[in-house]
């Protein structure tokens, strides 16, 4: 028994090994809790409900690749056993490298070790930023009282006030209150170290006029998020010049719905209420840190080329938004990871000849499967065995069925089919697979374990116009992404705060509270 424990140990740090990047962050919130730190492999299926790969126990025969347990017709697209021939499909496998990366990943920018909170906060939302909200505000506040009266209440607010303004909203995300207004009342959610600072009615004047474009542009390519669009473009810059992301990157949409605690305690009037979610975002993120390089923002309804409802029931929709999302990473032979909604033969074609290389899973209900073999992609009559799998080729291009108490499906021309890996599960042992599911592994539960504790520092306040949603939810992306440049550098060897620390020590730097040490 010692011997089976020390082999297994063994092959589970050699495994390791070939991800050590993924160790950096580990702790990347400093917080202890449920999460795979312990197992970087992570069980994957392509049948369920979102591109979060989180289920094993997929019982029956090719529930995880969305098959129908039977051989019959393949997906739509899908090649018979002599069209794939013809197209150059093949049994015969060759060795896949990719050549070397050409950046040098990590911040770009060495922050002193005296650096506070909000010195890594403004590197996204710098003071010039701030001042354009205050301008703005201004604006809107003027034109909006010239056309239904003036409100004697009101003063231009200052950029003091808009930095309190921002730290207000931004404690929701500490103390984890629905309402901001809650910082004034008596209630559980009261705050009354930071209530000072400014009165509910000053507070709730410059809400009511908030905003970071005050007046819509005569023309431009994305007019369902004109109020917005210039704060992303600058976020997304500054994301660009501060962090250079690691080889290995994953496009995603990050968990954005509600807090499930905070739902499980509403009342029916309250979920009635509230707004279903008007946008989808997706995101390309750094696997290593968990870093979000880039956002991608979409309505889900209205006019013009920004709404999702022009492309809906399309394949190209996924298509378009990778394209998007990898528009600035041609020509550094960067490694993406893809769920079932993006992965498709003619993406990853197009990707290759940008010096872009794809690993992603596939399934036959949810991905483009046009071009593939459809012998690949329905389930044998024949009992698949743990841990076998089937690959073909086409060029540098390989189609892997493997098979975990279920079928899953893999299509990447980033890892050679040559090479084999290894799942190592707790309960199951060693599960051998080809090197692409052992990488896919590795990094989504990187990913979706940043997922699971990134969603626990959302900011809470939930307005109803949609692109304050996103704006608070960007502001919410700038903050996590500003706690790992911290963690990353020189100021956390002086004082190791932890992610809700961080937050808390940013809202009283917003608020210019003389005590900025945050609670322990």
């Amino acid at each position: 028994m010692a011997e089976c424990g020390r082999k297994a140990l063994s092959l589970l740090e050699a495994a390791r090994s070939r991800y050590e990047s993924l160790q950096i962050s580990d702790d990347v919130f400093g917080e202890s809790g449920d999460d795979s730190s312990d197992n970087p492999f992570y069980s994957t299926s392509g049948d369920s409900d979102s591109d979060n790969y989180i289920a094993e126990e997929s019982g029956h025969s090719g529930g995880a690749g969305g098959g129908s347990g039977t051989s019959g017709a393949g997906p739509p697209g899908a090649l018979s056993r002599s069209q794939a021939e013809e197209e150059g499909w093949m049994e015969t496998l060759q060795d896949v490298t990719v050549p070397p990366y050409k950046e040098t990943y990590g911040p770009a920018q060495k922050m002193p070790d005296t650096a506070t909170a909000l010195d890594f906060f403004q590197l996204f939302v710098p003071d010039n930023c701030i001042q354009n909200m205050v301008t703005q505000t201004n604006m809107y506040a003027k034109k909006f009282q010239e056309r239904f009266g003036s409100d004697e209440g009101w003063r231009p607010v200052t950029a003091q006030e808009m930095k309190a303004f921002l730290g207000f909203v931004t404690s929701t995300s500490v103390h984890r209150c629905e309402s901001v207004l809650s910082i004034w009342s008596s209630g559980f959610f009261s705050n009354r170290s930071i209530a000072l600072k400014m009165s509910q009615a000053r507070f709730e004047k410059i809400l009511k006029y908030f905003h970071i474009v005050a007046f819509r542009p005569s023309q431009g390519s994305n007019q369902g998020l004109y109020k917005i669009q210039p704060f992303l473009d600058s976020l997304q810059q500054s994301f660009s010049c501060t962090f250079r992301p690691s080889q290995t990157q994953a496009l995603h949409e990050p968990l954005i719905d509600e807090d499930p605690v905070f739902i499980t305690t509403c009342t029916e009037r309250e979920l009635r209420k509230r707004k279903k979610r008007k946008f989808s975002l997706w995101v390309r993120q750094c696997t290593s840190t968990g870093f979000i390089c880039q956002i991608s923002v979409h309505l889900k309804e209205g006019q013009g080329t920004d709404g999702l409802a022009t492309l809906k029931n399309k394949p190209q929709l996924h298509s378009l938004v990778a394209k998007q999302l990898c528009q600035n990473i041609s020509g550094k032979n960067t490694i993406i990871f893809t769920g079932p909604s993006i992965t498709s033969l003619s993406l990853f074609t197009e990707f290759s000849k940008q010096d872009i290389y794809c690993c992603g899973l596939l399934s036959t209900r949810k991905s483009d499967c046009t071009g593939l073999p459809q012998n690949m992609l329905v389930c044998s009559s024949t009992p698949a065995q743990r841990g076998q799998s089937r690959v073909m080729m086409k060029g540098s291009m390989s189609l892997i069925s493997w098979y975990n108490k279920g079928h899953f499906r893999f299509l990447t021309n980033a890892y050679s089919p040559t090479k084999q890996g290894m799942i190592i599960k707790r309960k199951s042992g060693e599960i051998p697979c080809p090197l692409a599911v052992e990488a896919f592994a590795a990094h989504l539960s990187y990913i979706c374990k940043y997922d699971d504790k990134y969603s626990k520092y959302f900011i809470f306040h939930k307005p109803n116009k949609t692109w304050q949603q996103v704006f608070w939810l960007s502001i919410s992306i700038a903050i996590n992404n500003a706690y790992i440049l911290y963690k990353m550098s020189d100021a956390y060897t002086v004082k190791r705060y932890s992610r809700a620390q961080f937050g808390e020590r940013l809202v009283k730097e917003l608020l210019d509270l003389d005590d900025c040490s945050p609670t322990q």
